[in-house]
């Protein structure tokens, strides 16, 4: 990567003499994905998710290592393999921006070499899950983000791929609309078998649709396993959700760390041991006014954090 201080001074100077740093983007990261699994690519901003991601899609030529898609090599970028793979992109449109959806799509179909039987069958179905017909024949330009991203993931699935590489395909979209994109891609696994790999921020979105997850950082590869494998491991602790009549909250520390709760249902937690969680209820039970009383994990957000900073 080229670099530069600030200033018209180091602007003129760079252009005669620059300075490079050489960034290891992705290092010996290796995994293996079965058919039909949906698994959760993470890591903080600049782990190596997205490069990773466009190797496997064969947009970059890895300088070591070697890949195997669907069994072929990625950046071969063999015809056959372009045919059984997407790469949706949250960040990238691939829509031409002036025309409807639907003159997209027609062109995705020449590309693709689709027969017309195949791609009206396929677009009805995108349409009974992704409900398109109402937003297709508008220019791109007026869609919102949440129509928008619909008609992205619709014309990267035109050609039904086996393999989806999908790189924060709800970012920016609010509550509604990352529930029905989680939605969509939940009934698109079932329906056709297709492997997902997806990497997003969105912690919901992990939750909703992955029960393994792979985490990098620094372009290394830390975890590799199911969510609840993560949170023993990161995170052996229990929280204890407790409604007290008559807000009886003194004394709690005795049990454990009181945590914050940032909702409004007026629930205090607790967290202690996971292997203590028998133990701690029973004494509660005794000891307080107890109205209701949850054991829950602690939330995925905080276990990904800690595994990230660890």
């Amino acid at each position: 990567m080229p670099e530069r201080e600030g200033g018209l001074g180091a602007a003129v100077r760079s252009f005669f003499k620059r300075k490079y740093t050489n960034v290891e983007a992705v290092k010996n990261v290796t995994f293996n994905i079965a058919q039909g699994e949906v698994v959760g690519f993470l890591g903080p901003n600049g782990a190596g998710k997205t490069t990773t991601l466009k190797m496997l899609s064969g947009l970059l030529h890895p300088t070591a290592g070697r890949a195997d898609v669907l069994g072929y090599t990625p950046w071969e970028r063999k015809n056959d393999f372009l045919r059984a793979m997407t790469l949706v992109m949250g960040q990238r449109n691939r829509l031409s921006w002036d025309i409807p959806a639907a003159d997209s799509f027609l062109l995705n179909q020449a590309v693709y070499r689709l027969s017309n039987d195949d791609y009206q069958r396929t677009l009805a179905e995108l349409d009974d899950l992704l409900e398109l017909a109402p937003i297709m024949r508008k220019p791109v330009r007026n869609l919102s983000l949440g129509e928008r991203m619909k008609c992205e993931l619709a014309a990267g699935l035109l050609h039904r791929p086996k393999v989806l590489f999908l790189d924060e395909p709800t970012i920016g979209l609010d509550l509604t609309a990352q529930a029905r994109i989680r939605g969509f891609l939940r009934e698109y696994n079932r329906r056709t078998g297709a492997t997902i790999l997806l990497t997003s921020h969105y912690m919901a979105d992990v939750v909703a649709l992955c029960e393994r997850v792979i985490i990098i950082h620094h372009g290394q590869l830390k975890y590799d396993g199911s969510l609840t494998g993560l949170t023993r491991r990161i995170a052996p602790v229990k929280l204890i959700g407790l409604a007290l009549l008559n807000g009886a909250a003194n004394g709690l520390e005795r049990y454990g760390t009181v945590v914050p709760n940032e909702s409004s249902d007026g629930k205090l937690f607790v967290q202690v041991p996971a292997g203590e969680v028998a133990a701690v209820t029973a004494r509660m039970l005794s000891d307080l006014p107890v109205q209701d009383l949850t054991i829950e994990d602690p939330p995925i957000e905080t276990v990904i954090e800690r595994a990230f900073n660890e």
